[in-house]
């Protein structure tokens, strides 16, 4: 990933956990509402001046964590959203709470319930249930040491607080495994989903390079070089040139008579190899029918395009077929030059009546347009 993606994707990562640690806030900030309306009630057994300093210190982590969120310290960890510390936290702040309460203390245990679902699609199944039950014997043991210093007003009720917050657990600890399992199967799926898209992306790609390309020669077939010739000459700025030729291999009739179609076919894959070396990478060669071939050259003058007809045509002279032995191979080409504005049918038909003067001045020549016109 390159380093500016990397930037990107940690922005938005910790946008999405700054998101949560608000929603976390939020909760810190209506249960030390609930601990108020508590004190204000009379059912809080410490001084208001023990409520304030455990506000001030609830306040105090929470700026701290904020502090390891806004400077990205969070990243250097393996989970960078820090649940389970905080998750862990929450739950100490809460048990301490319940040490303040008496009667309240089942009426707040929903509390434990919001806190570990803040973690619920976040931490793994093992982890969760090490938090549930640091939670849980919490609750327990703060009962236990009350009974064992005769301070618990009622054990019957104390018990049944107890129970009831194992259960919760224990329930919330196998939703949590779902969840986790469920979320599991759905990234699965997700990924072999994903897979079948690559898949059926690169069919799609193969299926149109089969339908663009010219199955014996491996160039691009009349029809996709129709089709890109008319996008360039479309985008054809108007001081610029494109050069166009028609090229015919010569005697080629001679040659499947005198040594077979497959002989022909070994001297089509050879102009094929010769014309990939000689032409550039941008230049565009097609297949366009029996022995003719079709070139467009981007950006090109009349000097260029004679001098790259006039390469290709002495490179395949001195070409040698493998497995045939032809006495002379030679080419016939018509050139022309592609001017903004212009039909791409009326080059090409310029280009093929330069085809023939080639052709009826003797073969093995390029012959051009503009000199037809000029004469």
């Amino acid at each position: 990933m390159r380093p500016s993606s990397q930037r990107v994707s940690h922005r938005a990562l910790q946008s999405l956990l700054l998101k949560r640690f608000g929603m976390a806030v939020a909760t810190y900030s209506m249960i030390l509402l609930l601990c108020w309306i508590a004190l204000l009630g009379g059912l809080f057994r410490g001084p208001a001046s023990t409520a304030l300093i455990a506000s001030g210190l609830v306040v105090l982590s929470q700026l701290a964590l904020f502090w390891l969120f806004a400077n990205g310290h969070n990243l250097r960890f393996s989970d960078p959203s820090l649940t389970e510390p905080q998750v862990l936290l929450a739950l100490g702040w809460n048990t301490w709470l319940m040490t303040m309460l008496d009667n309240a203390r089942g009426t707040l245990l929903a509390v434990y319930v919001l806190i570990m679902l803040f973690g619920i699609f976040q931490l793994k199944p093992g982890v969760f249930a090490r938090c549930a039950a640091i939670g849980f014997f919490a609750f327990a043991g703060l009962n236990l040491f009350e009974a064992y210093r005769m301070q618990l007003p009622d054990p019957a009720l104390a018990l049944l607080q107890v129970c009831v917050l194992f259960v919760l657990m224990v329930w919330l600890s196998l939703f949590a495994s779902y969840v986790q399992a469920l979320r599991q199967r759905m990234r699965q799926r997700r990924f072999a989903l994903q897979a079948h898209q690559d898949t059926l992306r690169g069919m799609m790609r193969q299926l149109e390079d089969l339908v663009a390309t010219d199955e014996l020669t491996g160039l691009f077939n009349r029809r996709h070089f129709l089709r890109l010739a008319g996008r360039e000459l479309d985008n054809l700025a108007a001081n610029r040139l494109h050069g166009l030729a028609l090229i015919d291999l010569d005697h080629f009739k001679r040659i499947n008579d005198a040594h077979g179609h497959a002989a022909g076919d070994r001297v089509l894959q050879t102009f094929a190899a010769v014309a990939r070396a000689c032409l550039r990478d941008g230049d565009v060669l097609a297949r366009y029918g029996g022995e003719e071939f079709v070139l467009l050259v981007p950006n090109c003058n009349a000097d260029r395009l004679t001098a790259c007809c006039e390469r290709l045509r002495e490179a395949f002279a001195g070409a040698e077929p493998v497995g045939v032995q032809v006495e002379r191979l030679s080419l016939s080409a018509g050139m022309t030059l592609l001017v903004a504005g212009d039909d791409l049918d009326d080059a090409l038909q310029r280009a093929d009546q330069a085809l023939y003067r080639a052709k009826r001045g003797g073969r093995n020549r390029c012959d051009a347009a503009w000199e037809g016109q000029g004469a």
